[in-house]
C-alpha cells in the first residue's frame, strides 16, 4: 500500500509555491516532539517517527469497523488500492487525527517514508533554527560538512576519512553554512530491495520507483523509464485532483462562513428575546420572589418536621444498635477465645440478653419519607396582584383511603370491555391531586385462577386512575386492586360476568296490529290477543300491556337485553313482525 505512493515524492520539490502536501514542512513529531527520525507518512498525510508508531498500541481492524470495509480518512483513491480481506487485519490510530492505518504486511516499517520532512530537518538545521545535527556516518559528532556527491552530512572527523578513501577522494564538499540558500538538499533514495542502489526509476505497469538492479529482477520487460521523465505526466494527474479537493476546500470553508453568519445571527436575536424577557419580567420579579420565600420557608417548616421524626427514629435505633453491637462483639469473643468451662458459664447470660434483643420490635424502614415535590404549573393564586404558580406537596397516597367508582365493579358481560375508577386519596381523606402512583390490578377467574385477565390502567394524572378489562368467559371474577401492595378499600371484590349481552330480533312497537298492518297471524310476546282470530295484541284488547313493548320477548325497556327464549314457531313468528 505504501509503496503505491512513492512516486508522489518525486516531483514534491517542483509543487507551486505555497501547496505544501499533509503536514510536510514541519521539523518535530507530533507525539515525541523532537526532531524526525525516520519520519513516517501515514494514509491520512500526517508524519510520525517511525519508532513513535512501533510504541502505539495495536488495534484490529474489525474490531474497530464491525468489517473489512475501509472507513478511515483516507479517501476513495487509497480505498481503490488496498486489497480486500476476510481475515482479521491489525492496524494504529492516527496520534495527530485518529485516523485508522491499516499496517502492510511488513509492519510501522513498511508505511512510506517522509523524505520530504528529512529535508525540512537539514534545512531547519542550516538556518541554525535546532541544533544537533548529526554525523551520517557515526551518528555522534555535529555535522560540519556535505559531501555533494554522495548527499551525505559529515563531522569533521569522518570528512577526512571520506578524503583519504580513493573512490571519494575527488568528491565534492561544502561547508554547511554555504547550504543556506538552498531550497532541498535531501538525500538520495535508496531502494528497499536493493539498499546500494538509488531509485531513479519508475515502472509504469507496478506503478512504483524502482532501481537498476530491479529493472533485470522482478520489473524486467515492464516498461520503465526514468523519474524525471514521467514526473510531470503523473505530477498532472495529482494536480488535477488536488483541485478538485481545493474546489471542495473552498465550499467548506463558504459553508463555515455561512455558519459562523447563521451564528452571529442566532446570538443577536438570543440578546434580543432575552431583552424582551427580561422586560417582560420586571413587573413580575418581586411577586415571584415573594412567594419564592413564602414556598421555602413552607419547605423549611416541612423539613424541620421531617427531620425531628428521622432524628427521634435514628436515636431509637442507633441505641439498639449499640446493643446488640455490645451482645455480638461479646458473643463472638468469648466463641473464639472462651475456654469451654468459660463458655458454659456465660452462656446463660449470653443467650437471656441476645433472647431479649431478638425480640426487641424495631421499624427498617423511615418513620416519614422524603416525598416533596414541587409543581411548577399548578396555580398558586395571586401574589401582589400577579397569577404565580408553583405548590410543594408532601401528600402521600394512604392504600386505606383510596375508593373504587364505576358501573362494572361486580358485573360485567364476555368479551366486553368492563371498566371502573380508582381515586387515590392521602390519610386526610383528600385527593392526591396528581398522578405517578403504582395502581396494581389484577383480575382472576374463581375456577381458573392461573388465567388472570390482561388489565390496563391509565393513569389520569389528577389522583384518578381508569381501569379496563375484557373477561373471555362467564363465571366470577376476583378482582384484586392494590397500592403500594396494600388493598384499597373494597378490594379484593367479585364480579359476575354474564354471557354476552343478547339484543332484540324483534320491533319495540305499541301492539302487533299497528306494527304488522293488520295481519291476523302476528304474534307478540306479550301474549295480548285481539277478538276476530287476531292472533296478537291490540290497543286495550285482552293481554295488552298498555305501553310499548318489545314483541320479542315482552320487556318494556327499549335499552335492554333480550330475554326470549321461545320454540322454533315463535321465534318465525316474531322475525315475521319484524320484518312488517
Amino acid at each position: 500500500m505504501a509503496e503505491k505512493r512513492k512516486p508522489l515524492l518525486g516531483f514534491v520539490g517542483k509543487l507551486p509555491s505555497g501547496i505544501t502536501p499533509g503536514n510536510s514542512g514541519k521539523t518535530r513529531c507530533p507525539l515525541c516532539m523532537g526532531l524526525f527520525k525516520a519520519p513516517r507518512l501515514l494514509p491520512c498525510l500526517h508524519t510520525v517517527c517511525t519508532t513513535c508508531l512501533e510504541q502505539l498500541e495495536p488495534v484490529s481492524v474489525v474490531d474497530i469497523r464491525g468489517g473489512d470495509s475501509d472507513t478511515s480518512s483516507e479517501g476513495s483513491v487509497f480505498q481503490e488500492l488496498k486489497p480486500r480481506t476476510l481475515q482479521p487485519q491489525i492496524g494504529i490510530l492516527c496520534p495527530v487525527c485518529d485516523a485508522q492505518v491499516d499496517l502492510p504486511m511488513g509492519g510501522v516499517k513498511a508505511l512510506t517514508i517522509d523524505h520530504l520532512a528529512m529535508n525540512d530537518v537539514m534545512l531547519e538545521s542550516l538556518r541554525g533554527e535546532v541544533q544537533g545535527l548529526v554525523c551520517d556516518l557515526c551518528s555522534d559528532r555535529e555535522v560540519e560538512k556535505r559531501c555533494q556527491t554522495c548527499k551525505a552530512n559529515l563531522c569533521h572527523f569522518c570528512c577526512q576519512a571520506h578524503r583519504r578513501q580513493k573512490k571519494t577522494t575527488y568528491h565534492t564538499m561544502v561547508d554547511l553554512k554555504d547550504l543556506k540558500g538552498y531550497s532541498q538538499i535531501g538525500k538520495p533514495i535508496p531502494c528497499p530491495a536493493h539498499p546500494a542502489e538509488e531509485l531513479r526509476l519508475f515502472c509504469e505497469l507496478c506503478d512504483q520507483p524502482v532501481c537498476r538492479d530491479c529493472m533485470v529482477g522482478g520489473h524486467r520487460e515492464h516498461p520503465c523509464d526514468l523519474a524525471s521523465n514521467v514526473v510531470h505526466k503523473h505530477g498532472d494527474s495529482v494536480r488535477e485532483l488536488l483541485k478538485g479537493t481545493q474546489l471542495h476546500v473552498e465550499a467548506l470553508e463558504k459553508a463555515l462562513a455561512q455558519i459562523r453568519g447563521t451564528n452571529h445571527a442566532l446570538q443577536e436575536r438570543v440578546e434580543a428575546v432575552a431583552t424582551d424577557v427580561r422586560s417582560f419580567s420586571e413587573g413580575y420579579i418581586k411577586a415571584i420572589e415573594e412567594h419564592r420565600d413564602k414556598l421555602l420557608k413552607q419547605l423549611e417548616a416541612i423539613r424541620i418536621q421531617k427531620e425531628n421524626s428521622l432524628q427521634l427514629q435514628k436515636a431509637q435505633l442507633e441505641q439498639l444498635l449499640a446493643d446488640m453491637q455490645t451482645g455480638v462483639e461479646f458473643t463472638e469473643h468469648l466463641l473464639t477465645s472462651g475456654s469451654d468451662l468459660e463458655i458454659l458459664i456465660t452462656k446463660g447470660v449470653v443467650m437471656e440478653r441476645l433472647t431479649k434483643l431478638n425480640k426487641v420490635a424495631y421499624s427498617a424502614r423511615p418513620g416519614v419519607n422524603e416525598k416533596i415535590t414541587f409543581s411548577p404549573k399548578e396555580k398558586a393564586g395571586l401574589c401582589r396582584g400577579y397569577e404565580v404558580y408553583g405548590a410543594i406537596n408532601t401528600k402521600e397516597v394512604d392504600p386505606a383511603k383510596c375508593v373504587l367508582q364505576g358501573e362494572d365493579l361486580h358485573r360485567a358481560r364476555e368479551k366486553q370491555t368492563a371498566s371502573f375508577t380508582v381515586i387515590c386519596k392521602d390519610a386526610a381523606g383528600e385527593s392526591m391531586g396528581r398522578g405517578g402512583e403504582n395502581i396494581q390490578v389484577a383480575v382472576v377467574p374463581k375456577d381458573k385462577k392461573d388465567s388472570p385477565v390482561k388489565t390496563v390502567v391509565h393513569d389520569n394524572k389528577d389522583g384518578t386512575y381508569y381501569v379496563s378489562y375484557t373477561p373471555k368467559e362467564p363465571g366470577i371474577y376476583t378482582v384484586f386492586v392494590c397500592v403500594k401492595e396494600q388493598h384499597v378499600q373494597g378490594s379484593p371484590f367479585t364480579v359476575t360476568v354474564r354471557k354476552r349481552h343478547r339484543s332484540h330480533p324483534g320491533v319495540f312497537h305499541c301492539c302487533t296490529f299497528c306494527s304488522s298492518g293488520g295481519q291476523k297471524t302476528a304474534r307478540c310476546a306479550c301474549g295480548g290477543t285481539m277478538p276476530g282470530g287476531y292472533l296478537g295484541c291490540g290497543h286495550g284488547h285482552k293481554g295488552h300491556p298498555g305501553r310499548p313493548h318489545w314483541s320479542c320477548c315482552g320487556k318494556f325497556t327499549e335499552k335492554s337485553e333480550c330475554a326470549w327464549a321461545g320454540g322454533q314457531s315463535a321465534a318465525r313468528s316474531v322475525l315475521r313482525t319484524v320484518a312488517l
